[in-house]
């Protein structure tokens, strides 16, 4: 029988940035879920004694059940770092650590040691640079959990933006939307809003690829020949679904009062709205995978590492999202 207190892994992202002050000022207060930070000890303790706060640093052990985490400690699961860390200063050098904090949370939800993963931010440019193809959490979390098909979205108090596409060259995007892409994407979401959300037969607006949703196919004809077409197709299967909508008016009051998610064909499409209305509040969710996995809505904002000044309130959002998610499932 599952530990009725949840077991949730996090990753800290690149040890040079922010994820680090985030996990020691998470860890400031009690959480309902056992909290393991899959780090490097050392990194953890040093960014502690930077920020003056207090940290008890505790061994995890997957075969003892979990207990709730107190105020001022955290769980780990040790990983060992190639380079010492200076706040804020990128090395290529520690990039397999990253990658390798992101492998054993993955592996450790996967074997049922961990009851979902949330993620702070890493750094794309350093990961690429030290030659791995690394395009982002999403991808790298679906491909290696062998998940079939996989939708981003991120949730603030007031708004759900989902993702057809996600980190791809505007160039590559009108490829991308392809009829299956679209379809599977709205059949994910679909079934996952009504299972991890409880927003049964959710409603769901779907912007357009072209501006006015392509004008009657004066300024691009995706949405009649791509977008309607399979909307039309889903309707009939019962899915309440809305659009193709120009994307300048689907975040309009209005629009969001009759709908519970938004659904945009590209990165920025949908994500500056959302950014502007709950940045540092909000939370990126993968839905697909076979696990539970959230994660922050911002970067690793190198400039503020070790100098107190990052706020916690993405990651403390995601642990709360993936703990009500937990509790939903288990009902």
């Amino acid at each position: 029988m599952a530990s009725p207190t949840p077991r949730i892994a996090l990753t800290p992202g690149e040890p040079a940035g922010i994820g680090p002050d985030l996990i020691v000022s998470l860890a400031q207060r009690p959480s309902a879920a056992q909290l393991v930070v899959i780090a490097n000890p050392a990194v953890l303790a040093e960014r502690a004694e930077q920020l003056r706060l207090p940290l008890e640093i505790r061994p995890f052990d997957h075969e003892t059940p979990a207990t709730p985490t107190a105020a001022g400690q955290i769980y780990n699961l040790p990983i060992p770092l190639q380079r010492s860390v200076q706040p804020g200063e990128l090395d290529k050098g520690n990039v397999s650590y990253v990658m390798e904090t992101l492998e054993r949370g993955l592996d450790g939800c996967l074997k049922g040691q961990f009851d979902a993963l949330v993620t702070g931010p890493v750094h794309k440019g350093i990961i690429n640079d030290a030659g791995i193809n690394f395009t982002g959490h999403t991808e790298f979390l679906a491909q290696r959990s062998g998940a079939e098909h996989v939708v981003m979205m991120l949730v603030s108090q007031e708004l759900r933006v989902a993702l057809v596409t996600t980190h791809l060259r505007l160039a590559d995007v009108p490829r991308a939307v392809t009829p299956q892409r679209l379809a599977k994407t709205l059949q994910v979401l679909h079934r996952e809003l009504g299972e991890r959300f409880g927003l049964t037969n959710a409603r769901i607006t779907v912007c357009g690829l072209n501006p006015h949703a392509g004008e009657n196919g004066h300024l691009g004809n995706e949405e009649q020949s791509i977008i309607s077409p399979v909307l039309e197709a889903l309707r009939k299967q019962g899915m309440q679904l809305t659009g193709p909508v120009p994307a300048d008016t689907a975040f309009t009051p209005d629009s969001l009062a009759n709908t519970d998610v938004v659904l945009a064909m590209y990165h920025d499409q949908g994500l500056p709205v959302l950014k502007h209305a709950g940045f540092g509040e909000a939370v990126n969710i993968t839905l697909g995978l076979p696990f539970i996995r959230t994660s922050v809505d911002h970067g690793t904002a190198l400039e503020l590492a070790g100098t107190g000044r990052a706020r916690q309130g993405s990651l403390e959002t995601a642990c709360e999202a993936a703990i009500n998610m937990l509790a939903r499932q288990r009902q």
